[in-house]
């Protein structure tokens, strides 16, 4: 076991990478309300910053990154709570010490990490939180729901609207035929990442940055600006683009209402784009999916767009006298829906048809702790939580078809077929899986 460093100590030493090497399997018990659950967080700065306290509030087990000053903020933030944890720069590390600590890790790092952390707890027998989108990849993706199924963990994905009111009124309303049989959406991510030109000429690493580590799976490569720690989100070598980052929320009511999981195969294709380059995301992205009926339910066009509502939308404004900001527009035989970014605000337009439609009753459970709160709870004996790999793997798998699309550019119609894991197009079938760097594996 290593021994726990003082700050000052932890800031001048610099993680060594080691091979995975992993335990027997043990299964995640689930403990009574009371007890405190062993925790790891990896990624403890921006979207992860929250976790660090969750952590502490049970028994804060490690603290994992790539970056010393993030570590060193989040151990001052928390205080007495922090009580001189351990610290590490290499999540695989920390596993090798601390396995027999775990109850659960809380992870929440540049896409190209979220599987291969994540896949080590699952094989440990941990519950995994891991922020959107859930993979990198859809091999990743179906790779984490099979693996957290066949170990019989808790898992839960970070796309927190599934976990509020507002999609599961969407799916009672529709559901109730609120507005008819839905044959068209339209979803606005409201964000524009990629970009063009070439890579950035290499810089030193910044004093306090793990960069092999924070390159794990990824190619080696130098150090340039623009990538630690938000602007990886552009780089098609570390990040989803605009639709990974935003599609596992505002797509989330589409794949649930309209019960796209069903499906065996269907179609997607980039409509439109500004070009990217050869490292960088296309931006302003148009995708459009279709599926055919599922049961009851007829086909569906499904379309995503970066930043800016096509004219089929201004046309809906105007008819509906409404003004629709980011989230996702469902269009029935009977009416027009929407909802916002995470689900909130799911209304019948014009405001005079929501009210002249009987809301339908409450059927679909609600959380109680949102989709960080209710994996606490399923460890401890609650129920599985909503957003449970088992959802939150094919959903990932939906959502990243359409980086497929625009990976191979514009007018590349692909045919997806779900249980296989395979595109018809060659050029898109690559993508599917990816290449490690040795001892990275998923």
């Amino acid at each position: 076991m290593p021994r726990r460093p003082s700050r000052r100590a932890f800031l001048k030493t610099a993680g060594a990478l080691a091979s995975p090497t992993f335990a027997a399997p043990m299964f995640a018990q689930d403990r009574n309300a009371n007890s405190k659950l062993g925790i790891a967080v990896i990624g403890v700065g921006g979207q992860g910053g929250g976790n660090n306290g969750i952590a502490a509030n049970e028994r804060l087990v490690a603290l994992v990154d790539v970056d010393d000053r993030k570590i060193a903020e989040a151990i001052k933030n928390l205080g007495a709570k922090a009580n001189n944890p351990p610290v590490f720069h290499d999540y695989r590390r920390m596993y090798d010490a601390h396995a027999r600590d775990l109850d659960a890790v809380f992870i929440a790092t540049p896409d190209h990490h979220h599987a291969p952390a994540a896949v080590r707890a699952i094989r440990l027998g941990k519950g995994v939180f891991c922020e959107k989108p859930l993979t990198y990849t859809l091999h990743e993706a179906r790779t984490l729901a099979t693996e957290a199924k066949r170990m019989k963990v808790h898992t839960s994905m970070g796309n927190q609207g599934h976990a509020g009111d507002g999609y599961r009124r969407l799916c009672e309303y529709i559901w109730a035929g609120a507005i008819g049989d839905v044959t068209e959406t339209h979803s606005l991510m409201t964000r524009n990442f990629g970009g063009t030109g070439g890579r950035p000429k290499s810089e030193p690493v910044p004093a306090g940055l793990h960069w092999d580590e924070w390159l794990g799976p990824a190619r080696a490569r130098d150090y340039h600006g623009g990538l630690h720690a938000f602007g990886w989100r552009s780089w098609k070598e570390f990040g989803t683009g605009t639709l990974g980052d935003m599609g596992c929320h505002i797509l989330d009511g589409t794949f649930w209402a309209l019960k796209l999981g069903e499906a065996k195969t269907f179609t997607i294709e980039c409509v439109s784009q500004q070009p990217g380059s050869a490292e960088q995301f296309a931006r302003e992205n148009h995708l459009r999916w279709t599926f055919g009926a599922r049961g009851p339910m007829p086909a569906v066009t499904v379309n995503s767009y970066d930043n800016t509502w096509p004219q089929r939308v201004r046309d809906l404004e105007q008819e509906h006298g409404e003004k629709f900001g980011g989230g996702t527009i469902y269009v029935g035989t009977r009416g027009v829906m929407a909802t916002g970014t995470y689900g909130d605000n799911p209304r019948i337009v014009p405001k005079r048809a929501h009210d002249a439609f009987a809301p339908p009753p409450p059927t679909i459970p609600r959380s109680r702790g949102g989709v960080k709160g209710d994996l606490i709870a399923a460890l401890k004996g609650g129920p599985a939580p909503s957003s449970s790999f088992d959802y939150a793997g094919p959903f990932t798998e939906f959502v990243l078809t359409g980086v497929l699309a625009s990976n191979v550019g514009v007018g590349k119609k692909i045919t997806w077929d779900v249980e296989k894991l395979t595109a018809d197009l060659p050029e898109a079938q690559a993508l599917v899986r990816r290449a490690y760097r040795a001892g990275w594996e998923v």
